[in-house]
């Protein structure tokens, strides 16, 4: 009886301990992204071995029931996961720690998307954080710095102004050298327009085999925008708010006052009658009256919000801003609408639009050469306040008698520039491991533009006032159809991609101007009497076949093969059809069972090697063409124009390119690239003598080549919950040669020349020599063509055409940027240089002109400038002579500086309020900052900018990039 008694009490004692241990228990917790603090939203915790699971809400929080000794694995995509066991806790709060590998990193690359580890080729991923820092409508201009070997120069600091990019030097000479963009999978028609607050990352193609799926396009790199989706499980609305103010930067590069001026004019006895002591008592600050603090306004709102099945982003912006010169505001809207909905288990529907309307309205600019050409001895206004004409003036002494503020009483241009993209997009799953996707786009663009001159302006006077009416629409239609077949084989990986690509654009502009109106009228049917019409159109139309694949085994091994063959109406039926290719393997060498390190966390070794193609910047070249907008009395007629050249045939490129990306200490992330690239049948259009009757024909001239290297280094030096510190830096090297030209080693370019063996931007112009210290006359090096014996001469027409030893192109670019952050409060910097081109700086031969045109106003010498006075002066600046010294102010490599820079391109200070105070606001997350865009640039540049003007390296007087100080908030619900 005891045993029975006995037993019965043990299996009494087995069953209430396992119903305790099963017994299941309520867990809540907050997680917070490790180092910021805040909340993350839509974090998985999931019961170990279980079914069971959750996801964090808005404020970070969850709930999750689970037994009392189960394991919670939290995880979320970009952090490393994390898995806690509950001990019977009622609390865990997590912090989540960011994925330090950047070979996880998913990285959007040619039709699709890769993980960093499998890619072959190089591309350069930059996130919607790295570029929100500078106060921009464009995202062109967010690059700079921010991507070695990528170089951005500002065509000008005008609102709405997008910069010239060069990727990887210049690889054509006759050809297109700018990279094609990629919007969402739609190749674009020229340079987009896109919010930046739109984009979620952008890829930088740069070497042939990631940019070979796009063919003929492919040449000069491209760029791939992405823009935001939606997050599953979350809804919110963001609205952004900023506020800048512009404030005009000169640089470098100041004019004279009246004192200043008139004391250089006492240096070469200025003989006219005016030239009084009187003149001191005018000071006219013209820079000061055509110039004004700007201000920017930008405001952002956008919707996002995820499902399971469908997934949304709304998002309208309004973007103003009023130009530092003043009479110029620039307003832009925008609108994107990205839906991607999962209709059923197979079929997903993608559409998207956007559009964007900029407008200029009523733009009186002030002309920055008048600001600074203008004397300060000339008065603007008259004893009332009235602008003076400057043309019936008795006492105004400039040269072109012209006083733009007379004329801007009345006269004004006006544009506006409509844009509309529109897609539909669908996805169809045909069987478990193969897909069709579809992009459908239709792009269509409207501007029109306005000129009004009044007759009461001087400019009005000959034709009566007119009116100037302008109109163009262009339309480019996309249709990219694909199958994409991924598989897995155990330790094998399969993808494969083939696909067709249609393309068309056509483009219509139509202008009229109508002569002599009454003050006010502003519609061509006021106008007494017509005056010029104009129209223009063009077209092309390109197609293509592709296919790609790519391998991988074991997470060690890569490869990939691509294929292209484009047809485009650039060429005759000779040569329609090009064919392009590339192949590139990667070796994740840590990945192996021998690599045991505590040094070197991750290596990666890759190597590629591909064909792009490229088409001339004509759209009909092999073409035999008349012009047929001529007349004879009233008979339409033609004339012959461009030579027919039917074997025309590609421009293409040949890419290598070896990398090696590395982890070292768990801190530091390096890549370290070289390339190799050489293009050949160089498109270029040959010049034909006036006795041919042709203007002249395109040909196939020669190759140049481009080799460089590229290192890459991030490091997060200090990185825990309450504190951390990041720093970057990126620098591209890059050497540009002509290796071969038709006929001939050399082929002057005006003041460049194409040579073997040299840059394709070298120099060409009279070598500067300095000042005759006996009598202060210029000198130039003269060489003779038989001997090769140097001289010197003061007579300019004596002097040498030569090839210089210095280029336009820099020896490297580069930036570099760094971050600290403590709890809510982060400070980052970002910077951006340029190392040994040359620029022209042909301002200089008006304004630095040594007394050739003593009606203007001179340029103030830099400090380590002198002006020659009497005899053994060593001087940089020749003798001041009224009406010149000798043709001193030509053309010559005088006026070539070194354009060498170092920028501070923004700096960001940032709060993220708490979240108590954010639970008495009602909202998720507020972020304010204050920020400064381009406060100071470290150059010996004499000029207004060493980085605005184009990639060519002559710059005139330029529209400057604005010192900027903004501030903002973001706010999210």
């Amino acid at each position: 009886m005891k045993k029975i008694i006995l037993k019965s009490f043990l299996l009494l004692l087995f069953v209430f301990t396992n119903t305790m241990l099963a017994q299941k228990t309520t867990v809540t917790g907050t997680v917070v992204e490790m180092g910021t603090q805040t909340p993350v939203l839509g974090v998985n915790i999931l019961v170990k071995n279980t079914s069971n699971g959750v996801t964090t809400d808005f404020n970070g929080e969850y709930t999750v029931s689970a037994e009392a000794n189960a394991v919670l694995i939290f995880s979320y995509i970009g952090f490393k996961t994390k898995e806690i066991q509950i001990n019977g806790q009622k609390v865990i709060n997590v912090s989540l720690e960011e994925e330090s590998s950047l070979l996880e990193e998913v990285v959007v690359v040619a039709y699709g998307a890769q993980k960093k580890e499998a890619i072959t080729s190089s591309v350069v991923s930059v996130k919607a954080e790295e570029l929100k820092d500078v106060t921009t409508p464009d995202v062109s201009s967010m690059l700079q710095g921010k991507a070695a070997g990528v170089q951005v120069s500002a065509s000008s600091g005008s609102p709405g102004a997008t910069p010239d990019i060069l990727i990887r030097g210049r690889a054509s000479l006759g050809g297109r050298v700018t990279p094609l963009w990629v919007v969402d999978g739609v190749i674009q028609h020229g340079t987009p327009i896109v919010n930046p607050n739109d984009v979620e990352s952008i890829s930088v193609l740069k070497d042939a085999s990631a940019t070979a799926l796009y063919g003929s396009r492919g040449a000069n790199g491209v760029i791939i925008v992405n823009t935001k989706r939606g997050t599953i499980g979350k809804s919110e609305i963001k609205v952004s708010s900023k506020v800048a103010m512009n404030q005009f930067n000169s640089g470098q590069f100041n004019v004279m006052n009246s004192e200043e001026l008139y004391n250089y004019h006492s240096q070469f006895g200025n003989t006219n009658p005016w030239y009084t002591p009187e003149l001191l008592e005018r000071d006219t600050d013209w820079i000061n009256e055509g110039t004004q603090t700007g201000v920017v306004r930008d405001l952002n709102v956008s919707f996002t919000s995820g499902t399971e099945v469908l997934n949304l982003f709304l998002n309208a912006g309004y973007y103003n801003e009023s130009g530092t010169l003043k009479g110029n505001e620039f307003d832009r809207y925008t609108f994107r609408m990205n839906l991607d909905y999962d209709m059923s288990e197979r079929l997903k529907i993608m559409p998207k639009i956007s559009f964007s309307f900029d407008d200029k309205d009523r733009i009186a600019e002030a002309p920055l050469y008048d600001l600074y050409l203008n004397l300060p001895w000339d008065v603007p206004y008259d004893a009332n306040g009235i602008p003076v004409n400057a043309a019936s003036a008795s006492d105004w002494l400039g040269r072109d008698q012209r006083n733009y503020l007379y004329d801007q009483q009345w006269n004004y241009s006006s544009s506006n520039v409509y844009n509309t993209s529109a897609n539909l997009d669908f996805q169809y799953k045909i069987m478990p491991h193969l897909t069709f996707n579809s992009v459908n786009n239709f792009t269509l663009y409207r501007s029109l533009s306005k000129s009004y001159t009044d007759p009461r302006s001087i400019s009005g006077e000959s034709s009566g006032g007119s009116i100037n009416d302008n109109t163009a629409n262009r339309l480019t239609r996309l249709s990219t159809q694909m199958l994409k077949y991924t598989n897995k084989f155990g330790e094998h990986s399969v993808t494969a991609l083939g696909g067709y690509e249609f393309n068309d654009y056509t483009y219509e502009s139509f202008g009229a101007t109508g002569n002599g109106i009454i003050p006010g009228g502003e519609i061509l049917d006021v106008a007494s009497e017509p005056g010029s019409i104009s129209g223009f159109k063009n077209d092309y139309a390109l197609q293509s076949f592709f296919l790609s694949t790519e391998y991988g085994f074991s997470n060690r091994y890569f490869a990939k093969a691509s294929i292209r063959r484009d047809g485009a109406s650039n060429f005759g039926l000779n040569n329609q059809y090009g064919n392009f290719f590339s192949v590139g393997g990667g070796w994740l060498i840590h990945n192996e069972n021998f690599f045991n390190s505590s040094i070197v966390n991750e290596l990666k070794l890759r190597a590629s090697y591909g064909s792009v193609g490229n088409r001339p910047s004509s759209l009909y070249p092999y073409q035999g063409t008349y012009r047929v907008n001529t007349q004879y009395v009233g008979v339409p007629g033609a004339v012959l124009n461009q030579f027919s050249n039917p074997d025309l045939g590609w421009e293409k490129s040949y890419e290598t390119n070896v990398a090696l990306d590395t982890r070292l200490f768990n801190t530091v992330d390096l890549t370290l690239e070289y390339y190799n690239k050489n293009t050949s049948d160089l498109l270029y259009f040959v010049s034909l003598p006036d006795v041919t009757a042709f203007s002249g024909y395109w040909e196939n001239i020669g190759g140049v080549r481009n080799r460089g290297f590229e290192a890459v280094v991030s490091a997060d030096i200090i990185k825990n919950n309450d504190f951390s510190w990041n720093v970057g830096f990126n620098i591209g090297v890059n050497k540009n040669e002509v290796t071969e030209l038709f006929e001939a080693d050399e082929l002057p370019q005006g003041s460049k020349v194409w040579k073997i063996g040299k840059d394709a931007d070298t120099w060409y112009m009279r070598k500067w020599l300095g000042v005759n210290p006996e009598d202060g006359k210029p000198l130039w090096e003269v060489i003779d063509s038989e001997t090769g014996e140097k001289s010197e001469t003061s007579n300019y027409a004596e002097a040498t055409r030569q090839i210089l030893d210095k280029k336009s192109s820099p020896d490297f670019i580069g930036g570099f940027n760094t971050s600290w952050s403590y709890k809510g409060l982060s400070l980052a910097a970002n910077f951006d240089f340029s190392q040994g081109g040359y620029i022209y700086n042909s301002s200089r031969e008006l304004f630095d002109s040594d007394g050739f045109y003593a009606t203007f106003n001179q340029q103030r010498l830099a400090d380590d400038w002198s002006r020659w006075q009497n005899p053994g002066d060593i001087a940089t600046h020749p003798q001041a002579i009224e009406g010149g010294n000798n043709n001193s102010n030509k053309p010559s490599s005088r006026y070539l500086e070194d354009g060498s820079y170092l920028r501070m391109r923004n700096v960001t200070l940032s709060y993220n309020l708490s979240k108590n105070a954010l639970s008495k606001l009602g909202v998720n997350s507020v972020n304010i900052y204050m920020s400064g865009d381009n406060l100071f640039t470290l150059t010996d540049y004499s000029g207004v900018d060493p980085s605005v003007g184009g990639l060519g390296g002559s710059a005139s007087l330029s529209y400057p990039v604005p010192k900027r100080y903004a501030l903002g908030v973001n706010v999210s619900f």
